[in-house]
């Protein structure tokens, strides 16, 4: 099951899984839903020895992490890292991520990491200026030390911080792709790592959602809609859960054969307070969107993508679009009235599915054993949190223009 259920990862070039397997991570975090983010998702990526000190710990998260990954070593420890003493918890980690809210776990972790030559990966949330978004760093002796100011927290003690449920998913994610760099030698990310965007006004009613697709993506959208205060969900797929997927879609790590889109439903309404409904069908290609104010598109073939689109024109429905590959994704936004182009037009869906015969096509559309193209959690993670985000801010208000994340890149988002 361990191979099989990392299998999508196992087949990106260059991946060397036994580099994750055999190191340890130390992880600060504090009162807020960073860390245990991130402990989730390291285990689903099959990081199995981590050392987490915080204040607080998500327990619905972190018995996620053991049960999708049976030989996780989570150690948790209850407090503030507030002494150079406890340097000795972390005593064998590779890396150290420092999730932290108060300046002085920042300058002992910089400190720790200078004079034992670790990487420290900082990442925290934000709030200045009428602006909220995060901030993420690596840290390494011999780097410039300039960039880290712009990653201390305000405060030197522990204390109430700014904190927001998906901006925690993109940062978690954010800073386990570093993470993930460090481990098996990639080149860390040279700059800071930011995104912000204006505050969030108080708005009306959270809209009524039809998520299309609960695989990666969806499990994710679903999580971030949740934190954002959206209830009223449905989620449209008629796929069942394969052990390819567990790689990444965190929810189904006991639900081989079972529905996706039920059992994303179900534990969304029984831990997160959603009042979800699962549709265990295809998305049809004339359907029916008056229930829902806002469609988001999580499948991952082009053919459905098209459909979509298409029926959100027709429709006068907003549909926020996402796409991943392993290192770099896309968030398309499409608005009745202001967008001039669907996603899939945008995107030139149209043009690449003319290209595809009709045996390739059906595959696609029923299995992901069909589909054995290389996948990881991080991607999905990051767009499906710039996928809520663009529901938020257009619901607030905001404009939004189409957001494209690249790993690789210099300029992430």
């Amino acid at each position: 099951m361990p191979q099989e259920r990392l299998d999508r990862q196992l087949r990106i070039p260059g991946w060397n899984q036994s580099a994750l397997d055999q190191a340890q991570v130390g992880v600060v975090g504090d009162g807020d839903l960073v860390a245990s983010l991130y402990a989730l998702s390291a285990a689903a990526l099959g990081i199995n020895r981590l050392v987490l000190l915080a204040p607080w710990a998500d327990a619905r998260l972190l018995d996620m992490a053991r049960k999708i990954n049976p030989h996780l070593d989570l150690v948790v420890l209850e407090g503030y890292y507030t002494h150079p003493a406890l340097a000795d918890i972390f005593q064998g980690c590779r890396v150290l991520v420092d999730l932290s809210c108060y300046g002085l776990a920042n300058k002992l972790l910089w400190g720790q990491g200078f004079q034992e030559n670790l990487p420290i990966i900082r990442g925290c949330l934000y709030e200045e200026a009428g602006e909220e978004g995060m901030r993420l760093f690596t840290y390494w002796r011999g780097r410039e030390w300039e960039e880290l100011e712009q990653l201390l927290s305000p405060g030197n003690l522990p204390g109430d911080h700014f904190t927001d449920g998906v901006l925690a998913i993109l940062t978690a994610a954010l800073a386990l792709e570093e993470t993930k760099k460090v481990l098996l030698g990639q080149e860390i990310s040279p700059e800071v790592i930011s995104y912000g965007r204006p505050k969030l006004a108080a708005g009306s009613e959270a809209p009524k959602i039809g998520i299309v697709g609960a695989g990666a993506l969806g499990n994710f959208v679903g999580l971030g809609l949740a934190y954002a205060g959206c209830r009223r969900l449905t989620f449209i797929d008629p796929e069942e859960v394969e052990a390819t997927n567990l790689n990444r879609q965190v929810f189904f790590y006991d639900g081989v054969g079972l529905s996706k889109a039920a059992l994303l439903a179900e534990r969304l309404d029984q831990g997160w307070g959603t009042l979800s409904e699962a549709q265990v069908r295809y998305f049809q290609e004339d359907p029916d969107l008056s229930p829902y104010e806002v469609i988001f598109d999580c499948v991952d073939n082009f053919a459905t993508k098209i459909a979509l689109s298409e029926a959100c024109q027709e429709q006068g429905k907003i549909l926020i679009s996402g796409g991943t590959s392993v290192e770099a994704g896309q968030v398309v936004v499409y608005v009745p009235g202001r967008s001039e182009l669907s996603p899939a037009a945008l995107l030139g869906l149209y043009d690449i599915v003319a290209q595809r015969d009709a045996e390739a096509y059906r595959r696609e559309r029923e299995s992901c054993l069909y589909r054995p193209e290389p996948a990881v959690i991080m991607t999905n993670q990051i767009i499906a949190g710039l996928m809520v985000e663009a529901c938020r801010r257009l619901w607030a208000g905001q404009e939004v223009a189409n957001m494209f994340y690249d790993a690789a890149s210099d300029h992430k988002i």
